[in-house]
């Protein structure tokens, strides 16, 4: 189904902005005790009884952050919540309530943003959170969508980048390069299209990197893991950029330096065989591939025996000193310099 064929579909100026967010946030239903007023007033009134608030935004951009060509708007709308909620995670904190922003041009019918709308209300209702507001506009530059998310913690439980000390394990959720490696696929599956419409897709059995790339998870679920053992990260953040660059982060705002060992970095066997049949690197892929959302994090040494036996948590180095340097071991030896070359927002 063509989404921005207009035959038997509801222009978006048949409503109006104001008809548009009635249609839109109707069944919105509040879970959070904090969330005292959502949508439907000038501002949300929230109350979060002596807890701190974290805040994030991300903005995703039609033609840069993402591309229409092979991706629904569904899981569109799903991941530009996760991507948010994400940031909270990274934090050690709850995601809470999100306002969702979005600017559209005159191609997109009602039933389009439906279906955008209906992604994000599944990634809201999956982790328990609450639209409590936004806006809506018409756009020239396609399709834009703004998320902001509130979250909440104990001052003492939050967690920074800063917080990494000499000796202490760097770890990593799940496993990473797999968003990189379908979003190649997809790309390759685009080209195809374009030199001959009458050819399918060929993604059979490649669910899960395209799932990584389409549908990435927040891993909240590490934040409730993680505090079930009563292992508090000395820091962390979510691996958003590639591996390598936000080891980098930690290490630059930490003052410190690293090992870390490519044997040890997590990479699912798909994710490997597919980043080979690119000709591609399966450690460059994760070290700068990117858009994993996996939460790497450092924690005292003391605590390896709560997190060892973790089929979800890999240990992948160890910080150092500074003047240790920032180091990559490779498989056979060797040092390298860990260097960050990971997606620039900014780049021609």
């Amino acid at each position: 189904m063509d989404l921005f064929d207009n035959v038997d579909k509801t222009h978006i100026n048949e409503l109006g902005e104001f008809g548009l967010i009635d249609h839109l946030t109707k069944n919105i239903k509040l879970t959070h005790k904090s969330t005292l007023k959502g949508v439907g007033d000038d501002a949300a009134v929230l109350d979060y009884a002596g807890k701190k608030v974290l805040v994030s935004t991300d903005m995703l951009l039609e033609g840069i952050h993402f591309d229409l060509a092979y991706t629904p708007l569904k899981h569109l709308g799903y991941k530009a919540v996760q991507v948010n909620l994400s940031d909270i995670c990274a934090m050690n904190a709850t995601p809470a309530q999100v306002t969702v922003s979005i600017g559209m041009s005159s191609k997109y019918t009602l039933e389009a943003i439906e279906e955008l709308y209906e992604g994000i209300y599944l990634a809201c209702e999956k982790y328990r959170v609450d639209i409590i507001g936004g806006d809506t506009t018409s756009s020239k530059q396609g399709l834009v969508i703004s998320i902001t998310v509130l979250g909440y913690a104990d001052e003492e439980s939050i967690t920074y980048r800063n917080g990494a000390q000499e000796g202490d394990l760097i770890c990593v959720s799940g496993d990473l390069g797999g968003a990189y490696t379908g979003l190649q696929l997809l790309e390759r599956e685009k080209l195809v299209y374009l030199e001959n419409p009458q050819i399918q897709p060929d993604l059979e059995g490649k669910d899960y990197i395209i799932e990584r790339q389409l549908k990435p998870e927040a891993r909240l679920d590490i934040i409730d893991l993680l505090k079930n053992m009563n292992v508090k990260p000395t820091a962390m953040i979510d691996v958003s950029d590639g591996l390598a660059s936000e080891v980098l982060h930690i290490c630059t705002q930490s003052n410190k330096g690293c090992q870390l060992y490519e044997e040890k970095i997590p990479i699912d066997p798909m994710t490997y065989e597919t980043a080979r049949e690119f000709n591609l690197d399966p450690t460059i892929c994760a070290l700068s591939g990117g858009e994993d959302y996996e939460l790497l994090f450092t924690v005292k040494q003391a605590d390896y025996d709560k997190i060892k036996n973790d089929v979800d948590i890999s240990i992948i180095g160890y910080i150092t000193e500074p003047a240790a340097g920032r180091n990559l071991i490779s498989k056979s030896g060797q040092v390298h310099e860990l260097k960050a070359q990971g997606w620039n927002a900014f780049k021609k």
